[in-house]
């Protein structure tokens, strides 16, 4: 098996990895010790308040770290794949001036596909790095399970990485010839810079279908997630007490947890837009589904335990359905 076929396998084996112990304990009763662990590991915040032991926790405003990671990690991959996509725009005109082979053609489309993804990723991850600092108010009592702590930091490397895994390992190869390049020869010399860098948006442009309605989708479940975040926000800043309100406004009003339902419109979105061919992106967005909706339960069953006058109608993720 070649390297990059194993790391591919790898990034897949990590969510299933990831998806099988929630499917499992979402299925068994909520009183089920398998639940219950798993329960202490996803909550956080108000909700993990329903256990005494703050043992191998950590503080929630370490939400921080996840958005760090995020951003530096899928700006690099970005930067890389652009790259590596102007590379191969050269390479698709010489060979189309000479004749040269079809295959190209698809090549070039998948790299681009793929700058796409990482730049609808970017836009995500540096809204939720600015949500962290300026608009959610960590209470300093707030903690989550030191787990959870850590599949959140897997989750912001995987994630970018299986959005370009389709062509990682030439990405890879690409960089390091590039820095041989620019090594051996300086800046004035190095091929993949003499591109004509007025033009580099344009392929993005001739993107298909596919591409736009995924974006559109992303962008939908974008804009609900940045509103529900707000409404949430502003009763973290709400002075003078400690006390947690019922939340109302935008998708609030049908489920209990639509910045977790926005979350998954978005990964639907970036599904779409990768034209849904690659199992790794697949099983990306099977762990966000299986991961939220798990959560969302939780949640769901905090506030009605909490709210004696909790909104009945609502769902707890997915509007009139669960």
């Amino acid at each position: 098996m070649e390297l990059e076929e194993f790391a591919k396998l790898l990034l897949r084996v990590a969510w299933i990895a990831g998806i099988l112990p929630i499917l499992v304990a979402s299925v068994l009763s909520s009183s089920s010790r398998f639940h219950q662990l798993l329960s202490s590991f996803a909550n956080r915040g108000k909700t993990f308040s329903l256990f005494t032991s703050n043992k191998f926790t950590v503080p929630q405003r370490f939400f921080l770290h996840f958005y760090v990671l995020a951003v530096v990690w899928t700006t690099l991959l970005l930067l890389i794949t652009w790259l590596y996509a102007l590379g191969v725009e050269s390479a698709t005109i010489a060979n189309h001036l000479t004749g040269g082979e079809s295959h190209i053609l698809s090549r070039r489309y998948i790299v681009w596909r793929t700058v796409f993804l990482l730049l609808l990723m970017e836009v995500q991850v540096w809204r939720r790095l600015y949500e962290t600092v300026y608009v959610f108010n960590y209470s300093p009592t707030a903690r989550m399970h030191i787990v959870g702590y850590f599949t959140g930091l897997f989750f912001y490397t995987a994630a970018p990485l299986s959005l370009c895994s389709r062509c990682a390992p030439d990405m890879v190869k690409f960089s390091f010839h590039g820095l041989a390049e620019f090594t051996g020869k300086g800046q004035y010399e190095v091929s993949f810079l003499k591109f004509d860098w007025s033009g580099f948006v344009n392929p993005l442009m001739k993107l298909g279908w596919f591409q736009w309605i995924g974006a559109s989708i992303f962008i939908w479940g974008w804009i609900h997630q940045c509103r529900c975040h707000a409404i949430l926000g502003s009763l973290r800043h709400k002075e003078h007490t400690n006390e947690y309100v019922v939340p109302h406004g935008d998708w609030f009003e049908i489920v209990s947890c639509p910045h977790y339902l926005a979350e998954i419109v978005i990964y639907g979105g970036l599904l779409i837009t990768s034209g849904g061919s690659d199992l790794t992106i697949w099983l990306l967005f099977g762990f966000v589904v299986v991961n939220l909706v798990f959560a969302a339960t939780e949640t769901q069953r905090w506030y009605l335990r909490k709210f004696e006058n909790y909104p009945r109608t609502r769902g707890a993720i997915l509007p009139f359905v669960y």
